[in-house]
């Protein structure tokens, strides 16, 4: 599966360079998204930091292998291809994400 962030409001990239930074996106769903959130060591930390500075939307995040299904801006589900692979609400000034319930297709 692959995560589009680009369809939220604002993503996490580090497709311009070494640094992970946000990017304005296309806003078709409201707020951020973080792709690779357990694939890439700094992703996790990068996002909340993000999140907690104000230069970024909460939002969602997700594991490598998660993906969330939308319905008219309303998430419906989150699937994984991966066991272990999950997907996070995101808000400001939390310790810890909320993970979402997620079906495991298999």
């Amino acid at each position: 599966m692959l995560e589009r962030f680009c369809w939220f409001e604002e993503g996490v990239t580090d497709s311009f360079g070494d640094e992970l930074h946000g990017l304005e996106c296309l806003g078709f769903l409201k707020g951020s998204s973080c792709p690779h959130f357990d694939g890439e060591e700094k992703r996790k930390s990068a996002y909340h930091h993000l999140i907690d500075s104000g230069q970024m939307q909460p939002g969602i995040a997700l594991d490598d292998g998660a993906a969330v299904h939308y319905i008219d801006n309303t998430m419906k589900r989150v699937v994984s291809s991966r066991k272990e692979a999950y997907a996070y609400k995101v808000e400001r000034n939390q310790a810890d994400e909320e993970r979402l319930q997620t079906n495991y297709l298999g």
